[in-house]
């Protein structure tokens, strides 16, 4: 599991790599943001440590550059600030869990192990097209790294198009759909969720095929 590390106090982090190793774990570190920013563009990892001190302030634009792109690697923020103002900053902006200095190395080994065990059940989970993400385990949405608040009929449509991107549902497959959604049997219910759905997340997300039904544009945002 290559995990990325990005600590600017060098002590401290030769101390955690050398840990991280003994656990088992494959750390590569970076010094500030920029360095992040590229490592995680260029490589794979499974789980980002985030010190928010760095010596260039992006740590909190690494949080929203990841989070915008739609990325779902878990986040362990390991900062000396213990401020709920920077809590918050952290996790509004996508940190999945916040430590602070020192960390024993028992307590962040546990963290890290939650953190990938819910992870691997997110991805699961989680269904991704263009910039939509839709969590199937607790119907959530992200348009663009935002969180977009959906019914739960609108939940099921978009994961019904989700599921089968730039493939054509007719509206009969579509009603057939509606109505298992508690009875719902209104003539115009698939007009009224699918108009909520481009309010909500796009315009171009769902392309209307005059006379044979709707599709999901998986290139919409291109």
């Amino acid at each position: 599991m290559r995990i990325l590390l990005v600590e600017d106090d060098i002590a401290l982090a030769k101390g955690m790599i050398t840990s991280l190793k003994h656990m088992g774990y494959q750390p590569e570190h970076c010094i500030n943001g920029k360095q992040a920013l590229l490592a995680l563009a260029d490589s794979n990892f499974s789980l980002l440590i985030l010190d928010l001190g760095l010596p260039d302030g992006f740590a909190i634009d690494v949080l929203k550059t990841l989070r915008k792109a739609g990325h779902t690697l878990p986040v362990l923020v390991l900062t000396a600030q213990d401020e709920v103002e920077t809590k918050l900053a952290a996790f509004n902006n996508g940190a999945d869990d916040y430590v602070v200095k020192p960390v024993d190395v028992l307590e962040l080994e546990a963290r890290i192990r939650v953190l990938s065990r819910r992870n691997a059940v997110r991805r699961d989970d989680l269904l991704t097209v263009a910039d939509v993400s839709l969590d199937l385990g607790n119907l959530q949405c992200l348009h663009r790294g935002q969180h977009v608040m959906l019914t739960r009929r609108e939940c099921m449509l978009l994961k019904d198009f989700m599921l089968q991107p730039d493939r054509i549902l007719s509206r009969r497959q579509l009603e057939e759909l509606c109505h298992g959604w508690d009875g719902e049997t209104e003539s115009n219910a698939i007009e009224v969720h699918i108009h909520s759905l481009r309010k909500k997340l796009d315009p171009q997300l769902i392309k209307t095929i005059r006379g044979v039904g709707y599709m999901l544009n998986s290139h919409y945002a291109d």
